[in-house]
């Protein structure tokens, strides 16, 4: 094999082990949509009529059983009942609204009034950013391709047979 096959070998080898990576990297992303975003405030809504609802063992419609949040978040919670509610440290009266801010990463399960099973899961994660996603690529595309470039010199190549002239 020529010099010149064997530079287009290695360059072809390094570049499949780029597309891997990419898409090693960038698939997982299709699952973590949720947390690439930057910190906001998100409302939570508790319906006139929860406590009794919850007294009856219903899930209160619009009222989630886990939640995901980024680190940075604020959870608000807007109390429309006309009972008093709790979630972990926060005591919402009636017809009033507390807010919770989310800056660690955790995972929480709080004690909570407006749920049946008495109890809300809150998963506070790293925001997954750009650069975030740009480092994981890199981080896993050059090595994989530098291996896959290593690999094809181990490889055997076609070697073309004389042909008579």
């Amino acid at each position: 094999m020529s010099r010149n096959q064997t530079v287009k070998r290695i360059l072809l080898c390094f570049l499949i082990g780029l597309v891997l990576s990419v898409a090693i990297t960038e698939i997982p992303f299709i699952f973590l949509r949720e947390t690439a975003r930057p910190p906001r405030a998100i409302t939570l809504v508790i319906p006139q009529g929860t406590a009794d609802e919850v007294a009856r063992g219903e899930q209160p419609p619009g009222i989630p059983e886990n939640m995901k949040f980024v680190v940075g978040d604020t959870l608000i919670v807007q109390n429309q009942d006309t009972t008093d509610h709790q979630l972990g440290p926060l005591w919402i009266p009636a017809k009033s609204s507390a807010q919770l801010s989310l800056d660690q990463v955790e995972s929480l399960a709080y004690e909570c009034s407006f749920q049946p099973g008495k109890y809300l899961g809150l998963d506070v994660s790293e925001p997954l950013t750009l650069g975030t996603r740009i480092y994981g690529i890199v981080y896993i595309a050059l090595p994989m391709g530098i291996l896959f470039s290593l690999y094809s010199l181990a490889m055997p190549s076609k070697k073309k047979e004389d042909v008579p002239a």
